[in-house]
């Protein structure tokens, strides 16, 4: 079973910025789709960014022109830059990886935490 492990969250005031790591915990063949999703406390886990490895993004719209996603294909690592936080941007944030530009696939990260607060 392929585990990814994240890594870079923590707490950030308001218009602050944070980058999110992910890589897998052992070496595997190349993940085509991987990304970023998220949860807040009582919604649903929602698509943050996803990157494949050619390049073609999908970005939810609340994030756009915010964050950044981008991967290092030879190491499956992926990483999302974080600018101008808002505190509605506070959620768990999960690694994804195996799926498509819309869905989620089987390899999840187990959360790092993102609080956005003054």
């Amino acid at each position: 079973q392929v585990q990814l492990v994240e890594s870079g969250g923590g707490l950030v005031q308001p218009g602050g910025s944070l980058r999110l790591s992910c890589a897998p915990s052992r070496n595997i063949f190349n993940i085509y789709v991987m990304g970023w999703y998220r949860q807040a406390p009582g919604k649903q886990r929602e698509l943050v960014a996803v990157m494949t490895s050619g390049g073609t993004t999908n970005y939810a719209d609340s994030v756009k022109g915010r964050f950044t996603i981008s991967r290092d294909n030879a190491k499956n690592t992926v990483y999302l830059q974080m600018n101008s936080l808002k505190p509605e941007d506070t959620a768990v944030y999960y690694c994804n990886g195996g799926g498509t530009t819309w869905s989620a696939g089987t390899y999840w990260g187990q959360g790092t935490q993102v609080t956005v607060s003054s």
